[in-house]
């Protein structure tokens, strides 16, 4: 058996308000409990309402990346086998961390001339690191249970990448490990975490975090441009340690500026959000580029990895919601992440922008505007002061352009300067399209020499496509405190990723502190209505809404013409009728609604009119509703549904009958707090129909947003019973007047 396991490796809401209509005000959407507080000892029992984790514990991977022992099981010094190699590296890498290395190997009495040990039984010490280099991992792992190793290393792949059967072996190499009593990177990884790191940078560093070792080498080579890396964790197909526990590992380490991260998919979504809120509260930012966007990507990377990569748009608006930096190219990530590891926290949000060349500045200006970048216009008296040294018929309010000339003197420096003195600007750019030796070297020198003596972050962007200039590869990538980009896309890129980065940790707080613990009295008042598997009437949808605090309009569900008439007089008219029943999700297209009924034989009418309509269609009804009219507001919808990655989560947007054609929505994952809700509503290309147009009054966005907390208390609650609820249209009332609940639709789990 030895011989076979030890072969060659092949490859709060804080708006309250009294809900009208004679309802009680709902529950409170925020209960006050204790904080969630950093660290490396969280209890993982502090769990929300719904039973989810609100902390994690970070894992003690000191004892991975910088072990005391190591036993290299499958070791070989053969010519031409592939475990030669790797054990080369991992003699190397050993030597460098200081750790003592024990070649394991049944039938060689030593490898490298190390003496090796014909087990992992016979191993001298216990060991921080295990290294397997077999193609069936399972076995040894088996036999490190009771060994006290604390890491285990799998490169073998032919796991879960490979479909179901790889699947079902992955999961008993990860309950082996659990048996064991010790963790595991892997399977189908690399040698990426036994590179060797330049230890001649200083400066605060970049961690890396790669699903596909490849894919990090861009972000690696950094080294070589100046920029330090301290780590680099290559998941592979992650049947343990996973991307989450090195977020929250690296967040946790001072010497690392910031996280570079390429994901393929994402194993645990809460996990994830676990980790990228504990980056957040430690100000350490996360980039990454996580692929999937489209079908083909997705079905690439599940194919790679054997994860799901989820919605993507689900994924997109939870990293924004945890202030991770998401870009779509390996140059964004290494242009972004060097950036935001190096620069210090700005002074302010303003960019000016300063060239050599009119056309220069306003190409670059114009396109940094359509970004989002701030460029104030420089004030009268700072044009002024700049205009002693750029001739006065160049525009300096911003961009600045000096003309050419000034950058060749002495002038040159006293005009970036007097830039980098205003307190309104934090970020000076200085795009330089092509070398124009000698203006293009002093300007680059002058740039170098200002950055040393200011606080402030100073850009360059060097668009010569040689790269080989002197003013390039010596004072420019030679300097600590500029950042040099070689695109304009890169640069804006960077430089809003670093503004917005500093802007969310500055008030960030953790949604997990204020996240509900205990259930509220809705929740009991509710669970009568929900049984697995049913669709809920848009009658009982609105009890539902109803018990959560959300208004509905008054309403009786009848079952006779007579009930009707009785029912609109109490109502009071105009009124809407509409059939109900379980199975209709969309009543208007059958024809099964009836707006502005005024009069006593209109009721009478429309009802024999809907049940004849139902019982066409076969449709069994549980009655006919007979509603309040409510004609003016704006049409929003409001709801839930589940992730498959991260569980439920909470839509907002723009409703009516055109919802599915306008598809204009935000997302969020729960817990999120006010903020978050309003930040959704910031999102909407239709957000100004809140605000009154054409004539029309501003809407209640307070009571717009209480419904939306109201709707993510019910996904924290009844995430396990609820698989969708949609709330279409939720009409936003006149500002002060409320939200009206006009339709719903409810399916259970």
């Amino acid at each position: 058996m030895l011989g076979s396991t030890y072969g060659t490796l092949t490859t709060n809401s804080r708006h309250a308000r009294a809900v009208a209509c004679g309802q009680a005000p709902g529950p409170a959407v925020h209960v006050h409990s204790r904080t969630a507080a950093g660290g490396t000892a969280e209890g993982v029992d502090d769990v929300d309402v719904s039973g989810r984790p609100l902390t994690s514990a970070v894992p003690d991977l000191d004892h991975f990346f910088h072990p005391e022992s190591v036993a290299l099981i499958g070791a070989s010094d053969a010519d031409g086998r592939p475990n030669t190699g790797i054990t080369r590296q991992l003699l190397a890498w050993a030597e460098r961390v200081g750790a003592r290395l024990h070649p394991v190997h049944p039938s060689r009495p030593a490898v490298f001339g190390i003496p090796c040990v014909p087990s992992v039984a016979a191993l001298p010490e216990p060991v921080d690191l295990a290294v397997l280099l077999v193609r069936d991992p399972l076995p040894v792992i088996e036999e490190l249970d009771g060994s006290k190793v604390r890491f285990a290393v799998v490169f073998a792949s032919g796991f879960a990448e490979t479909g179901p059967e790889g699947a079902a072996a992955q999961a008993r190499l990860a309950a082996a490990a659990r048996g064991a009593g010790l963790r595991l990177l892997g399977p189908n990884t690399n040698l990426n975490a036994f590179e060797k790191f330049r230890d001649d940078l200083d400066g605060p560093a970049i961690a890396l975090i790669t699903q596909s070792g490849h894919q990090g080498r861009p972000v690696f080579t950094l080294q070589e441009l100046g920029i330090r890396l301290s780590h680099w964790a290559p998941t592979g197909n992650e049947a343990d340690l996973e991307t989450s526990d090195f977020i929250s590992y690296f967040a946790t380490r001072p010497e690392v500026g910031a996280i570079a991260l390429y994901a393929e998919g994402l194993k645990d979504g809460r996990g994830f959000l676990l980790a990228a809120d504990r980056a957040a509260r430690a100000k350490v930012p996360v980039v990454a580029v996580k692929v999937g966007r489209t079908e083909t990507g997705a079905r690439t990377a599940a194919s790679h990895t054997g994860k799901l990569t989820g919605s993507d748009a689900v994924v997109d608006a939870a990293m924004r919601q945890f202030g991770v930096i998401r870009v779509d190219g390996l140059d964004e990530l290494q242009d972004t992440a060097a950036l935001l590891a190096r620069a210090r926290p700005p002074l302010a949000d303003g960019v000016v922008v300063y060239s050599i060349s009119g056309g220069t500045g306003a190409h670059f200006a114009d396109l940094a505007t359509a970004a989002g970048l701030t460029l104030p216009a420089l004030s009268p008296e700072k044009q002024t002061e700049l205009h002693q040294w750029i001739p006065g018929d160049l525009s300096v309010a911003n961009p600045v352009d000096n003309g050419g000339h000034p950058v060749g003197d002495w002038r040159g420096r006293k005009i970036i300067d007097a830039i980098l003195a205003d307190p309104a600007v934090g970020v000076l750019i200085c795009p330089i399209t092509g070398p124009f030796p000698p203006m293009s070297d002093k300007l680059a020198q002058d740039l170098v020499d200002a950055a040393e003596q200011t606080d402030k972050l100073v850009c360059v962007v060097w668009g010569s496509p040689v790269g080989t200039e002197d003013a390039y590869r010596t004072t420019l990538l030679g300097s600590s405190r500029v950042a040099t980009f070689r695109t304009f896309a890169n640069c804006i890129t960077a430089v809003r990723a670093y503004l917005g980065h500093h802007r969310f940790t500055a008030s960030y707080r953790s949604p997990f502190e204020d996240a509900p613990r205990t259930p509220s009295p809705s929740l009991r008042k509710v669970r009568d209505l929900l049984r697995p598997g049913d669709r809920l009437s848009e009658h009982a949808a609105k009890q539902l809404l109803r018990a959560y605090g959300i208004r509905v309009p008054r309403e009786q569900l009848v079952t006779s013409a007579a009930a009707a008439v009785r029912a609109a007089g109490l109502v009071g008219y105009p009124v809407v009728m509409k059939a109900s029943a379980p199975q209709l999700a969309h009543k208007t297209e059958l024809g099964l609604v009836r707006l502005g009924l005024t009069s006593a034989s209109q009721v009478r009418d429309t009802y024999r009119e809907l049940t004849d309509i139902a019982r066409y269609e076969g449709v069994e009804l549980d009655g006919v509703l007979v509603c309040q009219m409510v004609e003016r507001g704006v049409e929003m919808v409001v709801g839930m549904s589940q992730d498959p990655l991260f569980g439920p989560t909470v839509t907002v947007g723009i409703g009516g009958v055109l919802v599915e054609v306008l598809r204009d929505a935000a997302v969020r994952v729960p817990p999120f707090g006010e903020d978050q809700a309003r930040a959704m509503l910031a999102e909407l290309r239709g957000r100004a129909l809140l605000d009154g147009v054409r004539g029309a009054p501003p809407a209640d966005v307070d009571a717009l947003v209480e419904v939306v907390l109201r709707v993510q208390r019910m996904a924290l609650e009844l995430g396990d019973h609820l698989a969708e609820l949609d709330v279409n249209p939720l009409m936003v009332l006149e500002r002060g007047q409320g939200a009206v609940a006009l339709d719903a639709l409810a399916i259970c789990r």
